[in-house]
């Protein structure tokens, strides 16, 4: 309840970023395989922004 106006970090939203596209690149990969590498791409940019 007191959590409900907390802002979230850089970190968290970063994460959920990388948490989002990891989803959409699995579901990419049984369709279109050339995006679901993008996604997979930009979720390892995400990722090296969060180190």
């Amino acid at each position: 309840m007191f959590g409900l106006f907390k802002k979230k970090s850089e970190k968290e939203k970063l994460q959920d970023q990388y948490e989002k596209l990891l989803k959409e690149a699995h579901n990419l990969s049984t369709t279109n395989r050339k995006m679901s590498d993008q996604k997979t791409f930009e979720a390892d940019e995400v990722m090296k922004q969060l180190e």
